[in-house]
């Protein structure tokens, strides 16, 4: 199956997320990313917009009765970009994550803007 989209992490904060979880957690991370990357259309049980923001997207990660969120953003059609994740303990997100996502969002695109100048 090719590549439909490049899934990339944005700095560190993926990564400090990723090496937190279990191998058995890890992996099932690993298939969702995979599903982003090769599905045309990635099922809302995968990958959901947030209500209420500007273009930030969870994806959804749920072993057994437990659930994770990684948050990303697409840049243009192809790219996804990795935020960060946080496992979910109360129906909700937390406010508190979303608000860091935002800011993760905020700080990706004007380093974007810096790298090349605009």
């Amino acid at each position: 199956m090719g590549k439909i989209r490049e899934v990339i992490a944005y700095k560190h904060y993926f990564e400090e997320f990723l090496n937190a979880q279990t191998i058995k957690v890890q992996n099932k991370i690993f298939k969702i990313i995979e599903a982003i990357e090769t599905l045309e259309r990635v099922p809302s049980n995968y990958l959901k917009h947030l209500t209420g923001t500007d273009g930030l997207y969870e994806a959804r990660i749920q072993l057994g009765s437990n659930i994770w969120r990684v948050f990303c953003l697409f840049d243009g059609d192809q790219l996804v970009i990795l935020l960060n994740g946080f496992q979910k303990k109360t129906q909700k997100t937390p406010k508190s994550e979303v608000e860091r996502a935002k800011r993760l969002m905020k700080e990706y695109y004007q380093d974007k803007a810096n790298e090349y100048g605009n």
